[in-house]
């Protein structure tokens, strides 16, 4: 589980970034949303898995209240994803 959650995790962060830094340029700038909803719609398949993944994976890693509290505030930190697969999982998984 540990894996799969790494997983979703970057992919989550990378679609965050993808809609500050490109869709909603697009978007505002150029008047042109549809890459918005699609990427827009991923991310949010993406951000309910991870924080499912994160509740489960809390039981696995032995988390307390505040370590989850982080993690799932990294969920909306750009690049937040990736410093907490840095800090808070183990290397091997």
């Amino acid at each position: 589980m540990i894996k799969t959650f790494k997983i979703i995790s970057i992919l989550e962060g990378i679609s965050l970034l993808l809609i500050l830094f490109i869709t909603m340029p697009l978007k505002y700038i150029f008047d042109y949303g549809q890459p918005n909803q699609i990427i827009g719609m991923a991310h949010g398949i993406l951000f309910l898995v991870y924080i499912v993944l994160a509740i489960v994976v809390k039981t696995e890693l032995n988390w307390n209240f505040k370590t989850l509290l982080i993690v799932l505030a990294c969920s909306v930190i750009p690049f937040g994803t990736f410093w907490m697969d840095k800090k808070y999982l183990p290397r091997t998984a």
